[in-house]
């Protein structure tokens, strides 16, 4: 699937075949991170050792250093999203995922990710709009569908 367009990728998103499905999916993922080579690449999955050993601010302060060096690094934009997401900083998220949007319209990741916050601050409506967002992508991401339906719920 590497040679394929982005256009194919996101159209093999929505295949009812769920091997091609996973396939793009992987594959989005892989372009992702590696969009600024070995360099960028290594230096998220330096920042995920330090979350991992609970060294957050210094990832943070690694993902932060990355993003200046490297302002269209979508990728780094969104490591750190999740990152405020995890401990809670939704409103910094939310900016971070918004960033990602912003030089990766079609990320389903950023997508989820933003109703993931919305949700947390209690913004069913603005959660529901993301994770459409994001089932628009991905057609057959049943965890959308799920947090869909659990907003809903909320609503009432």
């Amino acid at each position: 699937m590497n040679n394929l367009s982005i256009n194919e990728l996101l159209e093999a998103l929505k295949n009812e075949n769920e091997t091609i499905r996973n396939e793009a999916t992987n594959e989005f993922w892989q372009r992702w991170f590696m969009q600024k080579g070995m360099y960028g690449w290594q230096l998220l999955q330096q920042s995920q050792k330090l979350i991992e050993v609970g060294h957050v601010s210094q990832a943070e302060e690694s993902l932060t250093l990355l993003i200046s060096d490297l302002p269209d690094f979508a990728e780094a934009w969104n490591r750190r999203a999740v990152l405020y997401y995890t401990i809670g900083e939704f409103a910094k998220s939310i900016q971070d995922c918004k960033k990602v949007l912003e030089l990766v319209p079609f990320h389903f990741g950023a997508w989820h990710g933003l109703g993931l916050c919305y949700a947390g601050l209690g913004e069913y409506r603005a959660a529901i709009q993301a994770f459409r967002k994001a089932l628009e992508i991905q057609p057959h991401a049943l965890i959308n569908q799920r947090l869909i339906l659990e907003c809903t719920a909320r609503l009432n």
